[in-house]
């Protein structure tokens, strides 16, 4: 019986020593701030290199870059950033121009930053209600359109949308006439005209085609805006795994990423 007891009591330790070394590794954490256009292709990511490294948990924050961009500089945590505009990545990287990182910070792990995906700009409508007959971007500077949604100033697709009607030369005047509905992000800004709260809305490519709420009508005029390419980047001294986060960022480049962007209607920068 006392034989049977060990036998017992050292089994148990077994177990517990096992489980305890299982969540040692699940205990492997990443922490990725992505630009929000980017929710649902990172979540399935997420869910692709859970099969190839499953001792690693990936944990996303998802935001509008500019958002995201000054957490990183107030200290949050933070091992890989992706943004929708080189903008926002520029401002923390010491090696980018001066004139826009004017507070020489320097965040940006030398040697790994790379462009993840380009995108493009839509103008949409909600699903079956465009009664003004709303067809394109000079719409919007005309009777058409009384409201469209539009990202903040500090949104990457905000200042896409900015870049489109200045070249289009009505700009000022949609501001003047207090037309924007201005959002925080560009899920809001798709969340505004899935609910018809405006009239139109100025989003990217591949959020439109996430809504079942929206249909586009037209894309932005070519040469209208500044080319949609977003960088991702590790963070210098904000990575406890710097091998884990550099395992992570080159699954990213991998051709299974690829085609998870490409199928969410992102397009892989350098392919033709």
């Amino acid at each position: 019986m006392k034989h049977l007891r060990s036998v017992f009591l050292l089994l148990g330790v077994l177990a517990v020593l096992c489980a305890s070394a299982s969540l040692a590794l699940a205990e492997k954490t990443l922490t990725v701030f992505a630009a929000a256009s980017m929710t649902e292709s990172m979540n399935e990511i997420a869910g692709l290199y859970e099969k190839i490294a499953p001792d690693v948990k990936i944990v996303y924050n998802f935001d509008s870059s500019g958002t995201l961009k000054t957490q990183i500089q107030q200290g949050a945590d933070c091992d890989i950033f992706i943004s929708a505009g080189q903008r926002q990545m520029d401002q923390i990287d010491i090696s980018a121009d001066p004139k826009v990182n004017t507070e020489k910070l320097d965040f940006v792990e030398p040697g790994t930053r790379f462009d993840i995906v380009s995108n493009k700009v839509v103008l949409i409508v909600p699903k079956g209600r465009n009664p003004k007959d709303i067809s394109g971007f000079g719409d919007v500077g005309t009777d058409k359109v009384s409201l469209i949604a539009l990202g903040n100033s500090d949104v990457p697709v905000g200042q896409y949308s900015e870049q489109i009607f200045k070249n289009l030369g009505f700009w000022d005047a949609i501001n003047e006439a207090r037309k924007i509905s201005f959002a925080s992000n560009v899920k809001e800004a798709l969340a505004q005209v899935a609910a018809g709260a405006v009239d139109c809305g100025v989003v990217y490519g591949t959020d439109a085609a996430a809504s079942s709420g929206v249909e586009v009508i037209a894309s932005a005029p070519e040469g209208s805006h500044a080319p949609i390419v977003y960088p991702a980047a590790i963070l210098r001294s904000r990575t406890a795994d710097k091998d884990a986060a550099l395992a992570f960022a080159e699954f990213l480049k991998s051709s299974e990423a690829a085609g998870v962007f490409k199928r969410i209607g992102f397009s892989i920068p350098g392919e033709n």
